[in-house]
């Protein structure tokens, strides 16, 4: 099923007209499909790589998942680079306990005609439970300036790990 991510209210950016995401789950995986439209060119986007575990890719453009089996459970962030790079983490709850997660995902990454794809796949994770998705992205833009979208948006300032924002539910396999 195909989602659309918000723009948080006090976000503004010129460049991307939507970012869409398809959450895929099969035989013990989950697919996360983001595509985004608009303006490529004007964005900030670093140049593709092999996948590679590094720390701080939400200060930049990035698209992010955050995965939590209950309400009061440890939750999962990964954020996922255009250049391929990747990172998660485990928090033991909202913002507390975060350690990296043994988690690589598969990516691939497309760019072409004012479209934007790229695709993870997890595997790894208890995927036979239910699991409740906050889905997000932080994009930059060649002005340098960020904006903030996600499925859905907690009142205040942009806070992906906000549980609220975890408006995606997958039932167990």
């Amino acid at each position: 099923m195909r989602h659309l991510l918000k723009l948080h209210p006090e976000s503004r950016c010129d460049a991307v007209d939507q970012i869409a995401i398809e959450v895929a789950r099969q035989r013990g995986r989950l697919t996360l499909n983001y595509r985004m439209t608009g303006r490529i060119a004007d964005l900030r986007l670093p140049s593709p790589r092999q996948p590679l575990r590094i720390d701080g890719l939400w200060q930049f453009t990035c698209f992010e998942a955050f995965l939590r089996a209950g309400t009061e459970e440890p939750y999962f962030e990964f954020n996922f680079s255009p250049s391929t790079a990747w990172a998660a983490y485990r928090f033991d709850s909202y913002r507390e306990g975060m350690r990296a997660a043994d988690a690589a995902p598969a990516m691939e990454a497309s760019s072409g005609g004012g479209v934007f794809r790229l695709q993870a796949a997890l595997n790894g994770l208890p995927l036979e439970r239910s699991w409740h998705l906050g889905i997000s992205a932080v994009i930059e833009e060649k002005s340098g300036r960020k904006s903030y979208w996600a499925l859905k948006h907690p009142p205040g300032n942009p806070d992906f790990h906000h549980p609220d924002g975890f408006a995606l539910d997958l039932a167990g396999a």
